[in-house]
C-alpha cells in the first residue's frame, strides 16, 4: 500500500506541475539565438505536409529543464497527419493523454512563436500516410509519462513521435540514451531539480529519447525554423 500511494502522489504532483503554465524557468539553451525568419500560421500552415515532425518551445516546467539539459531551445514536439481541412492537424503526446489538435493551437503555445518543421527526403505515399494515421490512432488517449520513460506504458511526445514514423515508414528517429549520458554531456545541467522531479533518486539508467535529438536527427531536412505569429485567420476563437 505505500508503495501504491507513493506512486499516486508522484503522478498526482507531476501532472500538477506539468499542467502549469506560471513557473517560468530564466536560464537560456545553449543554442537561443532568436531566428530571424518569421511567417504567419496561416502561410506556413499551407506548406505542411503529413509526417512533417514540429517543434515547438512550451514555457513552463520542467519542459523549460528538458531544452536546458539537453543543450536546446526546443522542449516539445508533434507530427502533421492530415493537410486536408481548413488547417492542418497535430499529433502528439500531451498533457494528460495523447491525441490531435489544431495546427493553430498547437503553435501557438510555443513561447514567442518559435517553431522548427523537419521532413523526410521522400513524400509519405498513400500507402505511409494510411499507416501513420493508424499508428496515430492506436497511441490515442494514452496517459502522458512525467517519467520519461522509452519503455513505460504510457507516452512522452519523442518517444510518440519516433514510435509513429517509425510503424509509418520504418524511420527511427532521436537517439536512445540514458538519464547517466544526457547529464554528462552537459555538466550545467540542473541535478538539483531532476533529483526534486524524481524524489530524491535520478534513475540513471532509464533510456529515453528527446525532442533536441528527433531535431539534430541528419535523417531529416529542416524546412523551417524561425517564428509564427498566429493572426487567427483559421477563425477560430481564442
Amino acid at each position: 500500500m505505500p508503495i501504491t500511494l507513493n506512486r499516486l502522489s508522484q503522478a498526482f504532483l507531476m501532472t500538477a506541475v506539468l499542467l502549469s503554465t506560471a513557473i517560468p524557468c530564466t536560464a537560456q539553451p545553449v543554442d537561443q539565438a532568436p531566428p530571424g525568419v518569421q511567417m504567419s500560421a496561416s502561410e506556413l500552415g499551407k506548406k505542411l505536409e503529413v509526417g512533417d515532425v514540429v517543434f515547438i518551445q512550451i514555457p513552463s516546467l520542467p519542459f523549460r529543464k528538458v531544452a536546458d539539459t539537453t543543450s536546446s531551445w526546443t522542449n516539445h514536439v508533434g507530427m502533421v497527419t492530415d493537410v486536408t481541412g481548413a488547417e492542418p492537424v497535430i499529433a502528439e503526446s500531451r498533457v494528460p493523454f495523447s491525441g490531435e489538435t489544431t495546427w493553430s493551437r498547437f503553435v501557438e503555445r510555443s513561447d514567442q512563436g518559435r517553431v522548427a518543421i523537419t521532413r523526410l527526403p521522400a513524400r509519405l505515399d498513400q500507402h505511409q500516410q494510411s499507416k501513420l494515421k493508424q499508428a496515430v490512432a492506436a497511441r490515442r488517449g494514452i496517459l502522458y509519462d512525467a517519467g520519461f520513460d522509452l519503455h513505460s506504458r504510457r507516452q512522452f511526445c519523442s518517444r510518440y513521435v519516433r514510435e509513429v514514423l517509425d510503424e509509418a515508414v520504418g524511420v527511427k528517429l532521436g537517439e536512445i540514451e540514458n538519464f547517466s549520458t544526457l547529464l554528462n554531456r552537459n555538466p550545467q545541467a540542473d541535478q538539483t531539480f531532476w533529483r526534486v522531479w524524481y524524489f530524491g533518486s535520478i534513475p540513471w539508467q532509464r533510456e529515453t529519447v528527446t525532442p533536441a535529438s528527433l531535431l539534430r536527427d541528419g535523417q531529416m531536412q529542416l524546412v523551417f525554423d524561425g517564428r509564427v505569429q498566429n493572426n487567427n485567420q483559421y477563425g477560430e476563437k481564442k
